[in-house]
C-alpha cells in the first residue's frame, strides 16, 4: 500500500479541527460571548482551506502516481468524501453560533440540554484517524449508528419545543431551538457519510449501513465466520431493477465460483416475489435459477445471497465465443428453453397486454425522445396516422389475439439475464422477480430486442448477432408450429413493436433510436393494414426483415 505522502499529514489536521471547531461551539452554546462566537467563525476559513488542500492533493494523487491499486485508489476517495464532510460538519457549527444570537433567553437550552448531541458527535469524530489507520469495519460502523442516536435525541427535543409551541410559550426561543438541535442533527448525517466512506475504504465499494448490516446477516446466515473486511465486495452495475447487486468473494481467494455468491438487497416485494419465483424454478427446473443461501426482511426492505453462477452471460457469448462453441451453446440455450415450455406448458386464455406495457413507459420514451411522436399526416395519397392512433389500433388488435395458452415466463428474457456455463454445458436464468405465467411471445420479442438493440455495428460482430436473432426465430416457428399456435407471428409483432419503441428511452444515441422507433411504427402500420384488409390472423407475416441490420 503507498504512503500517502502530504495528505495524511493534512488530512489528520482537518479531523483536528473539526474536533476543536465542535468543542467551541458547545462552549459557546453553554456561555455565549462575541470572543466564543468568534473563534468559531474564524476557524471555519481555515477548515474550509484544509479540505480544499486535501481534495486537490487526492485528485493529483490519483492522476499523477503511477502503480496505484484499487485498494490505494479507494482510500484516497474514501478520504476525500470524509474531507468533505468534515468541511460541512464545521459549517453547521457556524450555523449554530449563528443562530444564537436569535435565543433571547439563553437559559432555554440549560432545560433541554443538548449536551448529549455534543457527546455523541465528539466520540465519533474521536475515532476517525483510529478507524481508518486500523481498516476497522467495527468502529467505521459504530460510527453510522451515531447518526440513529443523533435522530433519536433529535426527535425527542422537537416534541418537547413543540409541546411549548402548541402552548405559546416563547414561541421565538422555541423556534431557534429547534433550528439549533436541527443543525446538530445534521452533523449526523454527515458522520453517517463518513462512516459509509471508511467501510468503502475497507470494502471497495460505496454500501450504505442499510446494506451492509443486511449483507452481514446474509454472510452470518449462509455460515460465514470471518470478518467483513475478509470478504472481497463488487457492485454489478447496469441493473435498472432499483436493487442493490453486488459479487462477494472471500478476499485474496481463488477465484473460485463455488465460494461466491450473489447479494441483492432491494424493495421488500420485489425481494419476496424474486425468493418465490426461485423457489418455483427449482422445483419446475432444478438448476436453471440460482439456489438462496439466506434471506432477511428489515421493515421495507429484504435481502438475500443467493448462489453465484459460473459462465459468461449470453451476450458474452454471442460477442465472444468460437464459432463452434457458438454453435453448441446456441443449441443447449434452444433446447433448455423448449424444453421448459413444453414442460410449463397449459392450455387456458392469455393475453400479453403489449400495448397496456407500451402506454405505461411513454412518458418516459417522450420524455427523452419527444419527436419520436409522430403526428397525423399525409404522404402524396397515403395517410399517416398518428403515433397514438396506432397505438390505439393495436391495442384493438391484441383484444382480438388471444393465446389459447400459457407458459413459465422469466419475465425479463433480456441476454444480459441468462448465464452459460459451458463447462456443464448448462444453461442459467437470473434475475427472475417478475416471472410469471403468460403468452410465450412475451419472452421471445423482449429477447430478439435485447439482441437488435445492443449499439454495435461492426460488421463482423452484427453477423453473430443476426446470426443468434435468425436461429431464435426459427426456434420460435418449430415451436409454433408444434402446440398449433397460427397467429403467433401476428402477437409477436407486438411485442417487438412495443419493446423496440419502449428501448428507445435508454438510448441516447440518436439515430440507432429513432431507427428503433420506426421500425415499431412500420411493424403496428403492418399490422392496423391486415386488419382493415379483413384478413384473418392466421395469414399475418412477420416482416422478419425488422430485426436486421
Amino acid at each position: 500500500m503507498i504512503a500517502l505522502e502530504g495528505i495524511e499529514e493534512n488530512f489528520r489536521f482537518l479531523v483536528l479541527e473539526v474536533t476543536n471547531q465542535v468543542s467551541e461551539t458547545r462552549a459557546f452554546v453553554a456561555a455565549p460571548s462575541h470572543a466564543g462566537y468568534d473563534k468559531v467563525v474564524s476557524r471555519d476559513d481555515y477548515i474550509d482551506n484544509l479540505k480544499n488542500i486535501v481534495e486537490e492533493k487526492c485528485f493529483s494523487k490519483i492522476h499523477t502516481a503511477r502503480g496505484l491499486s484499487k485498494r490505494d485508489i479507494d482510500r484516497i476517495r474514501g478520504l476525500q468524501i470524509i474531507s468533505g464532510n468534515l468541511e460541512r460538519i464545521a459549517d453547521y457549527c457556524v450555523n449554530i453560533a449563528g443562530q444564537m444570537r436569535y435565543l433571547h433567553d439563553k437559559n432555554l437550552l440549560s432545560r433541554r440540554d443538548p449536551g448529549p448531541l455534543f457527546d455523541i458527535i465528539q466520540e465519533s469524530l474521536s475515532r476517525i484517524l483510529d478507524v481508518r489507520s486500523r481498516a476497522e469495519v467495527a468502529g467505521a460502523l459504530g460510527i453510522c449508528r451515531a447518526e440513529f442516536e443523533l435522530d433519536r435525541l433529535y426527535k425527542e427535543a422537537f416534541d418537547h419545543f413543540m409541546n411549548e409551541l402548541r402552548r405559546g410559550r416563547e414561541v421565538e426561543n422555541c423556534i431557534t431551538a429547534i433550528f439549533i438541535f436541527r443543525y446538530l442533527e445534521r452533523i449526523g448525517d454527515s458522520l453517517l457519510n463518513i462512516g459509509e466512506a471508511l467501510l468503502f475504504s475497507v470494502i471497495g465499494e460505496k454500501i450504505k449501513i442499510e446494506q451492509f448490516q443486511a449483507l452481514q446477516q446474509n454472510l452470518s446466515q449462509s455460515g460465514f465466520e470471518g470478518d467483513l473486511s475478509d470478504i472481497d465486495f463488487r457492485s454489478i452495475w447496469g441493473t435498472r431493477s432499483g436493487c442493490r447487486i453486488g459479487r462477494v468473494t472471500p478476499r485474496d481467494a481463488a477465484p473460485d465460483p463455488a465460494q461466491s455468491g450473489i447479494f441483492k438487497e432491494g424493495n421488500l416485494k420485489k425481494m419476496r416475489r424474486e425468493r418465490e419465483n426461485i423457489d418455483l424454478w427449482a422445483r419446475i427446473s432444478p438448476g436453471t435459477g440460482p439456489r438462496i443461501f439466506s434471506y432477511n426482511e428489515d421493515g421495507e426492505s429484504a435481502s438475500m445471497l443467493v448462489e453465484f453462477l459460473p459462465g459468461c452471460t449470453w451476450n458474452e457469448v454471442v460477442l465472444t465465443a468460437q464459432w463452434d462453441i457458438l454453435e453448441d451453446a446456441i443449441f443447449v440455450f434452444e433446447q433448455t428453453v423448449g424444453d421448459i415450455w413444453r414442460a410449463t406448458l397449459e392450455r387456458g386464455p392469455a393475453s400479453a397486454s403489449f400495448m397496456s406495457q407500451l402506454d405505461g413507459r411513454l412518458a418516459a420514451v417522450r420524455h427523452v425522445h419527444p419527436d419520436f411522436f409522430r403526428k397525423p399526416r399525409r404522404l402524396g395519397q397515403v395517410a399517416l396516422p398518428a403515433t397514438e392512433e396506432l397505438i390505439a389500433a393495436c391495442r384493438e388488435i391484441e383484444a382480438s389475439l388471444c393465446a389459447h395458452m400459457t407458459v413459465l415466463l422469466h419475465g425479463d428474457f433480456n441476454a444480459n439475464n441468462i448465464v452459460y456455463d459451458h463447462s456443464a454445458p448448462r444453461v442459467h436464468y437470473v434475475d427472475l422477480h417478475r416471472s410469471h405465467r403468460g403468452d410465450w411471445l412475451e419472452d421471445v420479442s423482449v429477447f430478439l430486442v435485447s439482441f437488435f438493440r445492443m449499439p454495435i455495428f461492426e460488421s463482423a460482430l452484427r453477423g453473430r448477432i443476426n446470426h443468434m436473432i435468425a436461429s431464435f426465430l426459427a426456434h420460435a416457428h418449430v415451436f409454433a408450429d408444434d402446440i398449433g399456435d397460427p397467429t403467433w407471428q401476428a402477437r409477436l409483432a407486438l411485442g417487438l413493436a412495443r419493446s423496440l419503441f419502449t428501448s428507445t428511452r435508454f438510448e441516447l444515441n440518436y439515430d440507432f433510436a429513432r431507427e428503433m422507433s420506426l421500425r415499431a411504427h412500420y411493424l403496428m402500420e403492418g399490422l392496423a393494414e391486415h386488419r382493415a384488409g379483413a384478413r384473418p390472423w392466421e395469414d399475418y407475416r412477420l416482416p422478419s426483415a425488422v430485426l436486421f441490420i
